[in-house]
């Protein structure tokens, strides 16, 4: 039987997961055995048990437990699960909870960058995008379209926020993901010369007079290459376009200058390791 728990009382510490902890104290770099995230749907918490993510307490509507949430409830044997109405789950968290179910998961152990980089063709490279919008689109696009892995610059939003790991619709568990260092001077730096050394060219998609376009054929002929994507708004920093071996433009149509970083990779990832390539 699942292990149920109606909710009575909002301030039970069991539930600041859910109501009071920051998706920043969740991380809680001091103990990392113990940092969580909040899986948000069926899709995406069935994702994060494939990886291997352990569950430690789920909060949804009464009749999800034996309704979309069935399957999730079956592969958690004894795992509290705290249940309400859908008014009284919207008063606790502050949103409305429209995906059915959240779960409080521990994090998983991340792999290195070298380990990613290992036998990989294909990398993305986030520098400090901060929109969890667009982190877990650009995983989506990468999953999608067979990007073997990403690293992110110490700046970037965590991909296990509720939001990025929603939007990318649980992909943030199927592609392999780390971090290029821990701090801001990290990157560009040795986070370059550490791809130098693990073999891959650098392709920075960025408007420059000296760009090529993101079809020239010398791109695809890159045994290893690093697509390098730039934070909402200001783009790639100066000092990493100069850094890459590549500067990338996409061809716009109608005076459009620009497109949104995430429709930017899905475009740049399709031209540079489609499926059908």
């Amino acid at each position: 039987m699942p292990n149920v728990i109606d909710i009575t009382d909002f301030n039970d510490p069991r539930l600041d997961v859910f109501a009071r902890l920051t998706e920043a104290q969740l991380l809680n770099r001091q103990e990392p055995s113990n940092a969580m995230f909040i899986a948000e749907s069926p899709k995406v918490i069935h994702r994060a048990l494939d990886l291997g993510c352990r569950p430690v307490s789920m909060l949804m509507e009464r009749r999800h437990i034996e309704g979309q949430a069935a399957d999730v409830v079956a592969r958690c044997p004894g795992v509290p699960i705290f249940t309400a109405e859908f008014d009284v789950l919207t008063q606790l968290t502050g949103f409305a909870l429209t995906r059915g179910v959240l779960c409080a998961m521990l994090r998983p152990q991340q792999p290195s960058v070298e380990d990613i980089c290992k036998n990989a063709r294909r990398i993305a490279i986030l520098e400090d995008i901060m929109n969890p919008t667009n982190v877990g689109a650009i995983f989506r696009s990468a999953a999608a379209l067979g990007v073997d892995g990403v690293l992110l610059t110490p700046g970037c939003s965590d991909p296990l926020y509720r939001r990025s790991a929603r939007v990318s619709m649980g992909t943030v568990f199927q592609v392999p993901w780390a971090y290029l260092g821990e701090e801001m001077f990290d990157w560009p730096g040795p986070g370059m010369e550490l791809l130098r050394k693990l073999g891959f060219k650098t392709a920075a998609m960025a408007l420059s007079d000296d760009s090529v376009s993101v079809d020239d054929p010398r791109l695809a002929a890159e045994e290893k290459l690093a697509i390098v994507l730039g934070t909402e708004g200001d783009g790639l920093a100066t000092k990493t376009i100069a850094a890459c071996d590549y500067t990338v433009r996409i061809p716009m149509a109608r005076g459009v200058d620009s497109l949104n970083v995430a429709a930017a990779s899905a475009v740049a990832f399709w031209q540079l390791n489609g499926p059908c390539k």
